[in-house]
């Protein structure tokens, strides 16, 4: 204890042997602290170079890697506009490199590097405890943020659940009366010639259909007073909190604590928790009803039919696994179509030709429709329809090239690797694919890459599909999305019913762009003008 009264500066408190050494110990310090110094630069120096020669980086393109933090800094000055500054790098090389010191990112346009890790090599590439560790109170065990043996349960039963026809005319009904809804609110804006924001008007859409087809529950999200929905609130509280997790280096902490967003995110997850729970327990008690007095319990919300859901050994879902399943059919079906939608009308507003084309094409198939009212227009919209509009499918299509609702997708090598264009992967490493830098690249999609041209997915007036290595909006290989089709009905409906009644001119003045989320939504929406057509 003699040495730490000198930290006190009353000399009273210093003894005959403190004052002997002190000259030594001030020596010593004067020499140690420039020596701890110059060895801590030159261990991490060394350090760093060693990582640089055991991970095989330096032939990889990408921005300048600064020793220990690697391009962080970079990056955080760029978070505003992320997805264009990989982009200015992907100019140069189809695969580049961002480093943060120990976190390792390896992102690629090539389209043999993307059919590698989500197909040929899908094992070496599962989501990975990073990911599935920040997503895990949101979504769960759910089959967004599931790896192995519980990602192949989940995708087998969801297939299963997903492929009937009976749910398919489900989701075309409720897509219909939800967009009608939509419409409604959108002809009154146009008669008393008030500004909307379409993108939160396609957000409280979905979320009403997503709550249908997943909960056989209406929010009512769009009715005209368009109310505060807590859930929704809630809900979109959720991923932006769980997205700020990403580049948080404290959110562990944060939340052990429970301050800042993460003791919003725990409230979130308390209003969407008690809201699901009571739906459950709600529908266990009709369907017990049901059974009870010898009646078949009838419903066609995917709840309902993953409560019925039986194995072969007949094992059910639990509540927490029921609970899981709907949040992740909730976010991966909601936002997604919300933000293309939003994005569709923003593409259609700068090239006007593209709504033209649309309402020919609605009237070479539906016939004549300029006398028919919203109701009856929107019950011609069916399946078989919808079908026959290849130029609606490639306008949509052309919108999510450009702007796709993920943005960029990671997986973490689950070991040592190599692509196919050569790019060395160690264990640990993220591997990303990027949507949004694919769809701009010049070598997949010509010189007009960066224009907004629906006809090239048009042959002979055929829509025709591209490799899902190359147009990678909807993943590809074993996980690519089972709501494709759904998402595409949905747009179709709601796209051809706003097109036919409907024009729409951006307000003047906005800036829009997108706001680094999970998915590509914008920053402040996209407010627009109205105009009835008839």
């Amino acid at each position: 204890m003699a040495s730490c009264p000198m930290f006190f500066s009353n000399s009273s408190f210093i003894s005959p042997i403190d004052i002997s050494i002190a000259p030594l110990i001030t020596g010593f310090a004067a020499l140690y602290f420039p020596l701890c110094t110059i060895a801590a630069c030159a261990s991490c120096l060394i350090l760093y170079h060693g990582q640089i020669r055991a991970q095989g980086k330096s032939h990889v393109e990408g921005p300048f890697r600064w020793p220990v933090v690697g391009a962080y800094f970079e990056a955080k000055r760029n978070l505003w506009r992320l997805h264009d500054w990989n982009l200015s790098y992907f100019r140069r090389s189809k695969t580049i490199l961002i480093d943060f010191g120990l976190f390792v990112n390896v992102l690629t346009v090539d389209p043999k590097n993307v059919e590698y890790m989500l197909s040929t090599n899908f094992l070496n590439y599962p989501k990975g405890r990073t990911f599935c560790e920040r997503f895990s109170d949101w979504l769960g065990n759910g089959i967004l943020n599931a790896d192995g043996e519980i990602w192949k349960r989940h995708r087998k039963i969801a297939s299963y659940e997903f492929s009937p026809r009976k749910l398919r005319d489900f989701s075309c009904t409720v897509f219909r009366e939800d967009a009608l809804k939509f419409a409604r609110i959108l002809d009154l804006a146009a008669m008393s010639q008030e500004e909307v924001d379409c993108q939160d008007l396609c957000m409280r859409m979905t979320l009403d259909s997503i709550c249908k087809v997943g909960f056989g529950v209406d929010l009512n999200c769009c009715s005209p007073s368009l109310p505060a929905i807590p859930f929704g609130i809630a809900f979109d509280s959720a991923n932006v909190n769980t997205v700020n997790r990403q580049v948080s280096l404290f959110w562990k902490m944060m939340r052990f604590w429970d301050i800042g967003s993460e003791k919003q995110m725990r409230k979130n997850l308390e209003t969407l928790d008690s809201f699901i729970y009571s739906i459950i327990k709600k529908r266990k008690a009709e369907i017990e009803t049901a059974v009870n007095s010898g009646k078949e319990h009838v419903k066609e919300d995917l709840l309902s039919r993953f409560m019925t859901y039986r194995s072969a050994d007949g094992e059910g879902y639990s509540d927490k696994d029921l609970r899981d399943a709907i949040m992740n059919f909730m976010v991966a079906g909601r936002d997604t179509t919300a933000v293309t939608l939003s994005w569709f009308i923003h593409s259609v507003c700068e090239n006007p030709s593209v709504a033209e084309s649309i309402r020919a094409e609605l009237n070479n198939v539906l016939g004549d429709t300029q006398n028919l009212s919203y109701e009856k227009f929107a019950s011609l919209l069916t399946y078989n329809s919808l079908s026959k509009m290849h130029f609606l499918h490639a306008a949509i299509s052309e919108t999510l090239r450009l702007y796709p609702a993920v943005p960029k997708d990671s997986k973490f090598a689950a070991n040592d690797d190599v692509l196919p264009d050569g790019t060395t992967i160690k264990k640990g490493y993220a591997l990303s694919f990027v949507p949004y830098s694919m769809g701009r690249m010049e070598f997949l999609w010509g010189s007009d890459a960066c224009v907004f041209r629906p006809e090239r997915w048009l042959k002979n007036g055929i829509f025709q599909p591209e490799s899902p290595f190359k147009f990678t909006a909807f993943q590809a290989g074993p996980r690519t999305c089972l709501g494709k089709d759904s998402a595409y009905l949905q747009m179709k409906i709601t796209a051809a019913l706003l097109m036919s009644f409907l024009t729409f001119n951006l307000v003047p003045g906005q800036t829009i762009r997108y706001r680094l989320m999970s998915v590509l939504s914008m920053l402040n929406g996209i407010k627009v003008q109205v105009i009835r057509r008839h």
